[in-house]
């Protein structure tokens, strides 16, 4: 039971310009939260917030 409570660390992912753009879009646009946004992109809250 050593892994008990440990989760595997995602790989690093990269993302284009233009995908950056439309997070930061949708953030903008005021109709959904950052933790919307972050679980329908399979993206961290904190990677949505420092876009």
């Amino acid at each position: 039971m050593e892994s008990m409570g440990k989760k595997k660390p995602r790989p690093r992912r990269s993302f284009t310009p233009e995908f950056k753009a439309e997070i930061v879009e949708l953030r903008r646009r005021g109709d959904r939260s950052v933790g919307q946004v972050a679980k329908n992109f399979d993206l961290t809250e904190t990677a949505v917030r420092d876009r």
